[in-house]
C-alpha cells in the first residue's frame, strides 16, 4: 500500500507542475488538517497540511515534505511522504512564497517559519517536536538541504514563534541544486530545449536567476547565499541524497558536490545515484528507493 501511495503521488517531484490526481485514501486512524496558515495572514503561499494520528498516544516523529516547481510553481496538495504514515510517522506538507512573489531568502524564511509553527503546535497533532525530518525534490530538495545546513543561521528566523527552533534532525534531498555557482558549469547551462525548455542556469530568466533576482554570474554573492554548500558545518543534520545520472535539469554533480562536502566536514551522509534516472520518474518510486528513504527516517528519527 505504501508504495502504491508513493507512486500515485509523485506528480510534483519535477520542476514543472503536473495535473493533480485524485486524493488518495489515508491509512486508518490518520486525520488531516489542511490549509493551515503557519504565518498569520500569510495567505495561500504560506500554508501547510498536517497528517497525524487521530488518537492521542506517544508522540510520533514528523516528516515535512517541501514540494518542487522551480521555486515558482507546485503545490502542497500532493506528497509522496504520506507513504510514511503507516510506518509510524506524522507528515506535513508545506508551500512557500514563489520567486515571482519574493526573491530569496523569502523561501527559506517561510520553510523555517513552518518548522517553528509545527514545533509550537506539536502537542495538538501528537508530534514529537524533537524529531522532525524534511524531504523534498528539485527546488524542494534545495530548500530541505538549506534547512538541514542552516540550523545555526539565525538571520532567516523571522516573524512568529521565535521561541521555537527551526533546526531539523534529518534531510532527504531528491535531486536538489546545492551550489548555484557551480550549477551552470556542471551542466546547468546545457539544458535541452525539449519537453521542459528552461533557460541555461546562468541566464537571468532561468529558475535560478529568478530565485536570486538576476543572472548568477552577475550576482555571485546572492548565488553563494542561496547555496546549501555555503553553510555546511559539522553539527548539521544527517543527509540522504538521491539523484538520477541522466537528470537533464539539475546535474547529478550537484548532489555529489554536496555529499562530498558533508562527508569531509563529518556530517553523516549517504548518496544514491540512480542509473538511467532523470529528473524524477519511476525509479524514485521503486520499492528499493522508497525502502531506503523509510529506513533513513527510521534510523534518524526513531532512535
Amino acid at each position: 500500500m505504501k508504495l502504491a501511495f508513493a507512486s500515485l503521488l509523485f506528480a510534483l517531484t519535477c520542476f514543472a507542475q503536473e495535473p493533480r490526481p485524485p486524493q488518495p485514501r489515508l491509512p486508518e486512524g490518520i486525520a488531516v488538517k489542511r490549509d493551515i496558515e503557519y504565518v498569520t495572514g500569510g495567505g495561500k503561499r504560506r500554508m501547510l497540511d498536517v497528517y497525524f494520528p487521530e488518537k492521542a498516544g506517544k508522540p510520533v516523529p514528523l516528516v515535512v515534505w517541501i514540494h518542487g516547481g522551480a521555486w515558482s510553481a507546485g503545490s502542497k496538495d500532493r506528497t509522496p511522504a504520506i507513504a510514511l504514515l503507516d510506518q509510524g510517522f506524522a507528515v506535513a506538507s508545506v508551500t512557500y512564497r514563489f520567486s515571482q512573489d519574493a526573491v530569496f531568502p523569502a523561501q527559506i524564511e517561510d520553510c523555517k517559519s513552518a518548522i517553528r509553527w509545527l514545533r509550537k503546535n506539536a502537542a495538538q497533532y501528537n508530534i514529537d517536536p524533537e524529531k522532525i525530518g524534511v524531504w523534498g525534490s528539485s527546488a524542494g530538495g534545495h530548500l530541505v538541504a538549506m534547512l538541514g545546513v542552516s540550523g545555526d543561521v539565525k538571520d532567516w528566523d523571522k516573524g512568529e514563534n521565535l521561541d521555537q527552533s527551526s533546526r531539523v534532525q534529518a534531510v532527504c534531498d531528491w535531486f536538489g541544486p546545492s551550489n548555484l555557482l557551480t550549477f551552470g558549469p556542471q551542466g546547468g547551462n546545457d539544458r535541452p530545449n525539449g519537453a521542459r525548455p528552461f533557460p541555461a542556469t546562468d541566464a537571468a530568466d532561468s529558475p535560478e536567476g529568478k530565485l536570486i533576482g538576476g543572472a548568477v554570474p552577475d550576482n555571485k554573492e546572492k548565488a553563494k547565499a542561496a547555496s546549501p554548500t555555503t553553510y555546511v558545518t559539522k553539527d548539521d543534520a544527517p543527509f540522504l541524497i538521491v539523484h538520477g545520472d541522466k537528470d537533464p535539469l539539475v546535474p547529478h554533480a550537484q548532489s555529489k558536490e554536496l555529499h562530498e562536502l558533508l562527508e569531509k566536514t563529518g556530517v553523516p551522509t549517504k548518496l544514491i545515484i540512480l542509473p538511467g534516472a532523470g529528473h524524477g520518474g519511476p525509479q524514485f518510486n521503486s520499492r528499493e528507493t522508497m525502502s531506503q528513504v523509510e529506513e533513513f527516517f527510521a534510523k534518524t528519527l526513531k532512535k
